[in-house]
C-alpha cells in the first residue's frame, strides 16, 4: 500500500510540474501551428515547413528540451473562390523534461479555412481545427531521489519501487482557433487571432493518479509595415493563460533587405528582441535567403530564476521554409 501510494504521489508531483503550462516557444511568430490552428495554410506560398528547437535552462541538466516540425500548404484552391484559401497540416512536437526522464511526443493534423472579405482576399477571416494524439512516457530508470544520495553514492531504495520500468499514457486532444488578417497593400499586413487549446480537457492517468489538462487560451497579434524602401519593421505580441500560469510577449524586428534591385528574393537580415514580462529578455537575430529563413534567440532571465539559471534562460534556433513560386498571384499574409 505504501509503496503505491509513494508512486501515485510522485507521478502527481511529475504531472502537476510538467503541465502547469504547455510546452512553449520564444519564437512564437515562427512555430505558426503550435500558436493558432487557423493559422494553417495561412501564407503567401505553395508549401511552408517550419521547425523550431528550444534548449531551455540549460544551467539545469536537461531541464527542458522542445522540437517541433510542421508542414501546411493551401489546398483545392481551384475549387473554392479566388479571394478564399483553405489549408491542411501536420505537425510532429517533443518534449523532454527532468533530464530525458519525462517525454511528452505529439502528432497533430490541422485545417481551416480562410474567407476573403473583399474581391481581392486582402481581408480575411479564418477558422482552424486541429487534432492531437498526444502520448506520455516516465523512464523511471532515470528518476533520482533524495534517499538515493548517500556517502556510498547512489543507492537505489525509492527508486527500487518502479524496478526500471517505463510507464505511458496517452489521450486525444482538440484545438482551434479564430483569425482576422487584413492589408492595405502588398507591403503590409495586420492580424489578430484567439485559440483555444485542450478544449475537450484530456485525462493523463497512471497508476491510478489522475489528471485533467487545463484548457489554454492565447491571444495574439501583430503585422508588418514598410520604414523605408528597403526596411520594414515586424511588431507581434502574445498572451496565454493555462489554469494559473500565464505568460505574455511583445516585440519586434527590423528586417533589411541587402541584396540587388534586381533580385527578385533578395537577401534579408532581421534584427530585433522580444520581452517575455517578468521573466525574460530575449534578442533576436534572422536571416532570409530565398526560400529560407533562419531566426535565433536567447533568452536571458530577469525574474528570480535567474539565481539559477546564472541569467540564461535558453538557446531557441527557428528554420522556415516558404516554398513561393514566381508565376503565382501574390497575398499579403502575416508572416512566419
Amino acid at each position: 500500500m505504501r509503496k503505491l501510494t509513494l508512486i501515485t504521489c510522485v507521478l502527481l508531483i511529475l504531472a502537476n510540474h510538467t503541465f502547469a503550462q504547455d510546452p512553449h516557444f520564444s519564437q512564437f511568430f515562427a512555430s505558426p501551428l503550435t500558436l493558432n490552428p487557423a493559422f494553417t495554410g495561412k501564407f503567401d506560398g505553395t508549401l511552408r515547413a517550419a521547425g523550431n528547437y528550444r534548449n531551455q535552462w540549460p544551467t539545469i541538466n536537461r531541464a527542458y528540451q522542445t522540437a517541433t516540425l510542421s508542414v501546411d500548404a493551401p489546398i483545392m484552391q481551384d475549387h473554392i473562390a479566388d479571394n478564399d484559401r483553405w489549408g491542411l497540416g501536420g505537425m510532429g512536437f517533443t518534449d523532454k523534461s527532468a533530464n530525458g526522464a519525462v517525454a511528452f511526443n505529439y502528432f497533430s493534423l490541422s485545417t481551416a479555412y480562410h474567407k476573403g472579405l473583399d474581391e481581392d482576399g486582402y481581408q480575411q477571416l479564418s477558422l482552424g481545427f486541429q487534432a492531437t494524439y498526444a502520448n506520455m512516457m516516465i523512464n523511471t530508470s532515470e528518476l533520482k531521489f533524495e534517499d538515493q544520495l548517500t556517502t556510498s553514492g547512489f543507492t537505489g531504495v525509492s527508486s527500487e519501487i518502479f524496478n526500471g520500468s517505463t510507464l505511458k499514457s496517452n489521450y486525444f486532444d482538440l484545438n482551434a482557433g479564430l483569425l482576422y488578417s487584413a492589408s492595405t497593400s502588398d507591403r503590409n499586413n495586420f492580424y489578430a487571432g484567439v485559440s483555444v487549446y485542450h478544449i475537450n480537457r484530456p485525462k493523463q492517468q497512471f497508476t491510478g493518479a489522475l489528471y485533467l489538462l487545463d484548457p489554454r487560451v492565447t491571444f495574439q497579434a501583430g503585422g508588418y509595415f514598410p520604414v523605408g524602401y528597403t526596411t520594414t519593421l515586424h511588431l507581434s505580441a502574445m498572451t496565454s493563460s493555462q489554469a494559473k500560469a500565464n505568460e505574455t510577449l511583445i516585440g519586434g524586428a527590423l528586417q533589411v533587405e541587402a541584396g540587388s534591385e534586381t533580385m527578385e528574393k533578395p537577401v534579408s537580415f532581421y534584427f530585433g528582441g522580444w520581452m517575455r514580462m517578468k521573466d525574460a529578455i530575449i534578442p533576436y537575430i534572422g536571416l532570409e535567403v530565398a526560400d529560407f529563413r533562419l531566426g535565433v534567440t536567447y533568452d536571458v532571465n530577469t525574474s528570480k530564476l535567474k539565481t539559477g539559471s546564472n541569467g540564461r534562460g535558453g538557446m531557441e534556433i527557428s528554420l522556415i521554409y516558404t516554398h513561393r513560386p514566381s508565376d503565382r498571384k501574390s497575398l499579403p499574409c502575416p508572416k512566419f
